[in-house]
């Protein structure tokens, strides 16, 4: 039986985990999507201007593709303690069943949510005003625009299909490119 933790990532953990792992596959988790609704006053913004990074909301019927990390029971306790950090801004642990997508295994997964009761949810919006505030932040992790080109380019490697994502990344790279989005 192989131990250690399972971290489903479905942002920035996707191109970016930052912790030390044994393996990593293309999962999925049923009954949730992504969504760029999570303020981020620490990483990708600040305090007075937040960015705006991706949270999951429960959607039945529909499935979210990211990626599982398998972290050695070893490396479990200070994995944790920087994610804990890094996920500050109004993110909670939960485990979900993720599906590895080649070969079908099922594992438990601990990721983290934030949920809209959390300080710094900015909800629901636009992609033309949630493109126009990733085009404004910057945080002490970079340019918010970096998160969001750098998500969509992890998901193609991965064949994910999200289409928020992929319209946010095309009305980002429209006006960065000054023609119309």
């Amino acid at each position: 039986m192989r131990s250690g933790l399972w971290i489903f990532g479905y942002g920035s953990l996707v191109w970016r985990p930052a912790f030390p792992y044994r393996e990593r596959h293309a999962a999925a988790i049923d009954g949730w999507e992504r969504r760029f609704y999570q303020g981020s006053p620490d990483h990708r913004g600040v305090p007075a201007r937040p960015g705006r990074v991706v949270t999951l909301l429960p959607a039945p019927g529909r499935r979210c593709v990211g990626v599982i990390y398998r972290v050695d029971d070893d490396d479990v306790d200070e994995t944790l303690r920087a994610l804990d950090v890094r996920e500050q801004g109004g993110y909670d642990r939960v485990f979900v069943d993720a599906l590895r997508t080649e070969g079908g295994e099922v594992v438990s997964a601990l990721l983290y949510r934030a949920t809209p009761e959390n300080p710094n949810y900015l909800g629901p919006a636009s992609i033309e005003v949630i493109a126009s505030r990733v085009l404004e932040s910057v945080g002490p992790s970079g340019p918010n625009v970096e998160y969001v080109l750098r998500l969509a380019e992890a998901l193609r490697a991965i064949d994910a299909d999200d289409p928020h994502v992929y319209e946010l990344e095309r009305v980002v790279r429209s006006r960065l490119s000054g023609s119309r989005a």
